[in-house]
């Protein structure tokens, strides 16, 4: 869920994932495996994402809490 919410962010934000990885000092690879719930990011990095692409932390959070499953 994250990993898409990432990606949304990133496409709202106009950018490719080479214009993320740039803007937020990573590997292009690395975007990849985060949007595909591959890799989850570390607290600093969620930050640095969500900086470069203009998104909030805090929404992004909310949604993720909002849609977790019960139990």
């Amino acid at each position: 869920m994250l990993g898409k919410l990432l990606k949304n962010a990133r496409i709202a934000a106009g950018m490719t994932q080479e214009d993320l990885a740039f803007k937020a000092g990573v590997d292009r690879s690395y975007v990849s495996m985060l949007e595909r719930n591959l890799k989850s990011p570390t607290l600093q990095m969620f930050f640095r994402i969500c900086r470069a692409t203009g998104a909030s932390p805090t929404k992004i959070v909310s949604e993720l809490e909002n849609n977790a499953p019960n139990g």
